[in-house]
């Protein structure tokens, strides 16, 4: 049973759960029963067996590449669970209804990565996005959190609509939304209107992952939604968005590479600047991830900006790493009280373990060497290079990355040169075990990521 058909039916089944059980602590447990079923059927899928499987008559594909980012991001979702799953229980009164909407969002997620036709990425993109809108204003109490839910709806209407438009667009120029009629009816009379598909595509799109000048929604919704949603929002969910992405621009665009690699030069150039220079004025730790992520997306674009075969490659790696370490860091930040980076301050002291592994995050986050996070820049990079790109916009987002390095080290310094106040943080045991794996995965990565490619990542 492939990821779109279970997540509904396990959606579905914890909205019912609600109804009968009343032990809310019971809500977090069966949605990590269903992250851990969810990644086991990917893996069975992965090796050729499969519960139900149907293409719907041409329209998913079920690739091995998908199926492996697939499986990245349900391994994400079993991390997200256990180091974030009793803050989602502490939201509000209906725990089960929030897991579900994640698990229907996980069904869009499927949709997305596995389409076959524009249609289907239209209403993955949009089963992914309603729960979301819920979610951003799930804290009813809070009016930051109730703003961002009607911001984030607006623009994500408004992002829609161009949508549809580009995709009626791409219809009348080749008569079909498959991919494959696409990449066919790249040089016939109708170019103009497949370009300017592309071009509405490309907007729409670079709205959904955050990329400058379409940003501008990102701040204000991560900030002020509840912070475990936004660690979702931030890392699965962008990710998830990436995959489609790059099948739109890398496979079916292909071809018409010279005429949007212009526009996405651009869109990346701003991405990084933006993002990166925004976060350093940012005092919050919260805000500062939200401006931290649209930096992260500038560098996800690259992949999709290479078109060729390396660039899956890189962006699995950036998957793995990027949402492995966002999702500790926010792990560490929804424990405090504060979250400015004043509230970060003398926390070695009080909770060394957590201090550790926000400063193996944040090293990786930052690029540095020895983490995933180095050598997922490094591949990025690299398949924009084989691709054909101009020096000049790597050595740009090298030095962008230097500046990452100030504001992510802000919290290393709060943490470990700073005297705080005293802070009472609750944590369990699994949560620190959790922790320790991200860790652990994350140094992986980073000191063997050539064996990860070849035997896991590339072998596709």
């Amino acid at each position: 049973m492939n990821l779109i058909l279970f997540s509904a039916i396990w959606g579905v089944g914890m909205m019912l759960g609600g109804l009968f059980i009343k032990n809310r602590s019971a809500a977090k447990n069966m949605a990590l029963l269903g992250a851990l079923l969810l990644t086991s059927g990917n893996l069975l899928e992965l090796n050729g067996f499969a519960v139900f499987k149907s293409d719907f008559n041409g329209m998913l594909d079920y690739n091995r590449f998908g199926l492996l980012y697939l499986t990245v991001l349900s391994v994400a979702l079993i991390f997200y669970f256990l180091l974030s799953g009793k803050e989602i229980e502490a939201v509000g009164k209906h725990p089960f209804e929030y897991f579900a909407l994640l698990f229907f969002v996980m069904s869009g997620v499927g949709l997305v990565a596995l389409f076959n036709n524009l249609l289907v990425l239209f209403l993955g993109i949009e089963i992914i996005s309603i729960p979301l809108y819920i979610l951003t204003g799930s804290d009813k109490r809070n009016l930051k959190s109730n703003e961002a839910a009607l911001k984030y709806f607006l623009m994500g209407a408004f992002s829609t609509g161009i949508f549809l438009l580009g995709i009626a667009f791409l219809y009348g120029g080749s008569g079909s939304f498959r991919l494959q009629d696409l990449m066919l009816q790249q040089g016939d009379q109708y170019i103009v209107l497949l370009l300017i598909g592309v071009v509405l595509l490309l907007i729409s799109l670079s709205f959904k992952v955050s990329a400058a000048p379409f940003h501008f929604w990102t701040p204000d919704v991560y900030d002020g939604a509840p912070t475990v949603f936004t660690s979702f929002m931030a890392t699965i969910v962008k990710a998830a968005f990436f995959i489609g992405f790059l099948k739109v621009f890398s496979g079916a665009f292909s071809g018409l590479s010279e005429n949007w690699r212009p526009s996405f030069t651009i869109i990346i150039v701003l991405t990084l600047l933006i993002g990166n220079i925004t976060a350093v004025y940012q005092q919050s730790v919260k805000r500062m991830l939200a401006y931290s992520s649209i930096a992260q997306a500038g560098f996800m674009l690259f992949s999709v900006y290479a078109s060729n075969d390396l660039a899956e490659q890189s962006l699995l790696l950036y998957a793995a790493a990027y949402c492995l370490s966002t999702i500790g860091l926010f792990a560490v930040l929804i424990k405090m009280n504060d979250y400015t980076f004043e509230g970060f301050n003398g926390l070695a002291k009080k909770e060394p373990l957590l201090a550790f592994v926000a400063s193996v995050c944040v090293f990786s986050l930052a690029g540095i060497p020895l983490t995933a996070g180095f050598f997922a820049k490094f591949y990025v990079l690299s398949a924009a290079m084989k691709s054909g790109a101009n020096l000049w916009l790597v050595i740009f987002a090298v030095i962008m990355a230097a500046v990452s390095v100030y504001y992510y080290f802000r919290i290393i310094a709060a943490m470990y040169f700073k005297e705080g106040g005293e802070q009472v943080l609750v944590t369990t045991p699994v949560y620190k075990w959790a922790l320790m794996l991200v860790v652990v995965l994350i140094l992986l990565l980073g000191v063997i990521p050539e064996s990860a490619l070849l035997n896991w990542l590339v072998l596709y």
